[in-house]
């Protein structure tokens, strides 16, 4: 058995803590780990680290490799299963690439089943999980087309629903139902009739045989099924031809091949501030706070800080979501419209729509702390052993500052080292690099000033993770 995880969404219904250029998977909301390594530690527990391949794009691929290497043992096994889409085209095409994947890179066989899941859901008790994955693989061996449903227990109006039909057990016990409906968003008044009424919501996730899936792609969605004749890389090289379409649509709502296994287990998307207030643990007062608090009277509200105290007197049911460059405030009940104000801010091009102060990059991360015309100031923190592009900038120079650590510069044909408290300046076009040669995190202050800072005043020379024209 494999699994797939689709890490490659982008939502930002979770702004300002989720963004563009970092999205929620990547989020450490209700523990130390990030959703995306919450999802893979589920897995772990029917399967190992090597059976585990994680789709998301170019822009997340570092994300993924850091946060998947943090779950191997010690940091010491290298997580390579990672799929790189070429083009936004939606779960059916995504889902056909993985297959093709799991086929060619990674031997399996057609009667092998594969359990498909977002990377940005809360599920648990992990371990019950783990029972209904090992259902799916008896249940999907059938050559069944697996869904799962979640037993609702309000009338939610943002999921998707399955309508159960006839039920079966397998061998071991397991139940599960055909599917009678597929039903999409309903109103309130709607929601509320399927209350008890057979219905579940869909909850994103599949089982299936290799095989299975191929065929049905291929009657269904011939555009998508006849690229699995193609290699991975060949598929990989045309992905893009393919319908931007859900596996729902393309497959799920038109086979006759499809179940669904009801899961009683806790589940939540966390598709809205609403959603995770629904799901943390709350205080005496109903409050959820993280950060440096201070509430008087204030009741049933979730209060999330960065780096500044936040005091509250008399709220309640309100949302207070703060980071270093952006506050939300909403009422509780208000916040889907966190896409109307994400969809605003896009069309003023402000870049709090997409990026946060702090930017992480393969080699570490670098942190805004101020900008004005003509100078931009940031800490910047350089990983053990790793090093920036060699590089240079027509239009700015740079000064820099160690805080703490070693660093190595090279400038044009020199090599330095320095050391705390000490500088350097890099001039105007001048090629260089900044590396770490310590065993410790090196961190610097760099100042920038020149007539652009933008960070796409970049040529990069040479780089070590094999990156070429994105800004740095």
């Amino acid at each position: 058995m494999k699994a797939i995880i689709l890490a490659g969404g982008s939502g930002t219904r979770l702004w300002p803590l989720s963004r563009k250029n970092f999205p929620k998977q990547f989020l450490k909301i209700n523990s130390e780990s990030s959703l995306l390594q919450q999802t893979a530690a589920r897995f772990l527990k029917t399967m190992p680290l090597e059976d585990i391949v994680v789709m998301t794009n170019e822009a997340y691929r570092f994300y993924v490799k850091k946060d998947m290497d943090g779950l191997s043992a010690n940091g010491q096994i290298s997580f390579d299963n990672i799929i790189l889409e070429p083009a936004a085209r939606n779960t059916a095409p995504a889902i056909a690439l993985g297959l093709a994947y799991c086929r060619d890179k990674l031997g399996s066989a057609d009667n092998e089943v594969i359990f498909v899941c977002p990377s940005d859901h809360i599920v648990g008790p992990a371990g019950r999980f783990a029972d209904y994955v090992r259902s799916s693989e008896e249940i999907a061996g059938q050559g069944l087309l697996l869904t799962f449903g979640v037993n609702p227990d309000r009338p939610e109006t943002g999921y998707g629903y399955i309508k159960k039909g006839p039920g079966h057990k397998s061998a071991s016990g397991a139940e599960y139902f055909d599917v009678a409906e597929f039903a999409e968003k309903p109103d309130v008044e709607t929601a509320k009739t399927y209350l008890g009424g057979g219905y579940l919501w869909n909850s994103g996730m599949f089982a299936f045989t290799i095989g299975a899936m191929t065929s049905e792609l291929r009657e269904h969605a011939p555009a998508i099924g006849d690229m699995l004749d193609l290699t991975f890389d060949e598929m990989t090289a045309r992905f893009s031809d393919m319908p931007d379409i859900s596996v729902d649509y393309a497959v799920m709502e038109k086979s006759d091949r499809v179940a669904t296994m009801p899961l009683d287990l806790e589940w939540n998307d966390i598709g809205s501030w609403d959603s995770l207030y629904d799901v943390l643990d709350k205080d005496g007062n109903g409050n959820i706070t993280l950060g440096d608090i201070n509430m008087i009277d204030t009741r049933n509200c979730l209060i999330i800080g960065n780096k500044r105290l936040i005091s509250t007197i008399g709220l309640e049911d309100c949302l207070i979501v703060e980071t270093g460059d952006a506050l939300l405030i909403s009422k509780k009940g208000e916040a889907q419209k966190v896409k109307d104000v994400v969809n605003r801010l896009k069309a003023e091009k402000r870049i709090e729509a997409d990026e946060h102060l702090t930017c992480y990059r393969p080699w570490g991360s670098y942190t805004v702390l101020e900008e004005g015309p003509r100078y931009k100031i940031k800490r910047i923190v350089v990983n053990s052993g790793a090093k920036l592009s060699l590089q240079m900038h027509y239009h700015r120079a740079e000064h820099w500052v160690v805080v703490t650590g070693a660093a190595k510069v090279t400038i044009a044909d020199r090599d330095l080292i320095l050391h705390e408290n000490e500088s350097v300046y890099v001039p105007k076009s001048a090629v260089h690099r900044l590396e770490n040669p310590g065993k410790t995190p090196l961190e610097i202050i760099e100042v920038q000033s020149g007539e652009y800072v933008g960070e796409d005043d970049i040529v990069r020379v040479e780089d070590s993770y094999g990156r070429t024209a994105e800004a740095e």
